[in-house]
Order: C-alpha cells, then sequence, then structure tokens
C-alpha cells in the first residue's frame, strides 16, 4: 500500500527508535521537578502503558501478519501464532536468565540468574530487557511497509512508533523517580532512567534489516514482536498498576491507552 520507494526502512526504523527512546529521557526527566511521584498517576501511566501495547499488537502487528500471510498463500494464522507464541518463549527465557529487578521491589526479589549488582543497575536492566520488544516492533512495521504490506504502511508504522513514544513516559519515570526517592542525585536518576531506553534504537534497526531481507520470514516476524509486547504487558505492567490499591483507575488507564492506540492506528494506518 505505502511503499518506501525514496527511504530506507533500516534508516528510518533507526530515527523512530531515537525518537521513543527521547520520550523516555523525557519521562525521566520529571525527577528534575519532583522527588515523589503520586502512586496513583504512576499506576494509570502504567495501565495506559499497557493499553497502548496490547493495542498496538493487535492492530500494527497480528492483523498485518494474518494479512501478509495469506497473501503469501499461506495458512493465514499458522504464522502469527507461531510468531506470537515464539515471541513469549524468547521473552521468558530472557526473563529467566538476565539479572533484573522490577520497579517497587525489594533487591531480595531481583530475577534472573543471581548476581551482586547494585539496585540502580537491576531496575535499568528490567525496562532495558522489555524495551527490547518494543524497539523491535518499531523496526518490524518499517520493514513491512518497505514489503507494501497491506495494512502495514508507513502511516502504520509512525503510528507505532507514535503509540510506544507515549508509553514509554511512564516507563522512564518508574525507572527514575525510585532512584530518586532513595536517595540518588537528580542528574544519576535522570540518566539510569533514560538509558532503560538506548536499546530501542538498536533493536529497531535490527529488526527492520531482518524483514527486509526476506518477505516470507515477515508474518513470523510481526507476530513474534507481538507476543513479546504482550508477554510485558502481562508479566510486568498490569501486574505492576494493579498492585498499590490504585486498580480502577490503572484499569482505565489500561482502556484509556488501548483506545489511544486504536485510534492512532486506524487513523493513520
Amino acid at each position: 500500500m505505502h511503499r518506501l520507494a525514496a527511504f530506507d526502512p533500516v534508516h528510518l526504523a533507526l530515527l523512530a527508535g531515537l525518537f521513543t527512546w527521547a520520550v523516555t529521557a523525557l519521562g525521566a526527566a520529571v525527577v528534575v521537578l519532583v522527588r515523589r511521584m503520586s502512586l496513583r498517576l504512576l499506576d494509570v501511566m502504567l495501565g495506559f502503558a499497557a493499553g497502548v501495547m496490547i493495542a498496538a499488537s493487535v492492530w500494527s502487528l497480528l492483523i498485518p501478519s494474518i494479512e501478509v500471510a495469506g497473501e503469501l498463500g499461506l495458512i493465514p494464522w499458522l504464522p502469527a501464532a507461531v510468531g506470537f507464541a515464539l515471541g513469549g518463549i524468547f521473552l521468558r527465557g530472557a526473563d529467566a536468565l538476565l539479572p533484573h529487578l522490577h520497579p517497587g521491589l525489594d533487591p531480595s526479589r531481583a530475577e534472573g540468574m543471581p548476581v551482586r549488582w547494585r539496585r540502580s543497575t537491576l531496575l535499568v536492566m528490567a525496562i532495558t530487557l522489555h524495551n527490547i520488544p518494543e524497539g523491535l516492533a518499531i523496526g518490524v512495521a518499517f520493514g513491512a511497509a518497505s514489503h507494501g504490506v497491506e495494512g502495514a504502511g508507513l502511516a502504520a508504522a509512525v503510528a507505532l512508533t507514535l503509540g510506544i513514544g507515549l508509553q514509554n513516559l511512564p516507563e522512564g519515570a518508574a525507572v527514575a523517580m525510585p532512584l530518586r526517592g532513595e536517595g540518588m542525585s537528580r542528574g544519576k536518576a535522570f540518566w539510569y532512567g533514560q538509558l532503560s531506553a538506548a536499546v530501542e534504537p538498536v533493536a529497531a534497526v535490527l529488526g527492520a534489516a531482518f524483514v527486509e531481507m526476506s518477505r516470507p520470514l515477515l508474518p513470523y516476524a510481526l507476530a513474534f514482536a507481538a507476543g513479546a509486547m504482550i508477554f510485558v504487558v502481562v508479566e510486568e505492567l498490569i501486574p505492576e498498576s494493579q498492585g498499590r490499591g490504585n486498580a480502577d483507575l490503572a484499569t482505565i488507564g489500561t482502556l484509556g491507552g488501548f483506545l489511544v492506540m486504536m485510534i492512532l492506528d486506524v487513523a493513520l494506518g
């Protein structure tokens, strides 16, 4: 539908990844203004991020995956199912191996291989790990646009980038604010907060380059990114947003995020 005749999708994916990294830095920059953030606001923001990722997984990744499979003469649901499962398995494996600590938890509850890393490092690792599928999703979306996939054109890739950028705001704050609350300087808290998204431009470039190499792998790659993103939502964002007594507000935030991403994707895609 929308072909990238004049642009390299890898370069566009890099720019998109840099944009989402910058938005994460903007979220982390809140530590310059305040020492603590309202837990209610944080839970609403995390719920919003979950809603965005769920909607993006469906409209920007899974539906195009099914459409591409049909165009290639494959069983439409098969690549989507295989890729989705592999994405979840990949994130589960990375979650089990890489040392990390979810925001708000005691260091004794760190996951992954046992190490003696500082709490700040473990927190950054948690968000970094879960930013990988976001970067991959962006890259795969621009790669799909370069192949002229129906329903996954340049506008759809831009919509996905905007949606992920929006939900990166609370992620940056979710790392930076707890560190600031523990007494870390504003500068260091900001640094660690923005550092968590540095992986997104790298993952975006890898995702775009991968799907540029082979169109038959595209439906699997789209669904892989969706499965990885849904794993993040269910394993981290929803439990974290629901665990501090603000479940109703967090749920409203999730619905709001879903609506925003759905409207963005349908209106622009």
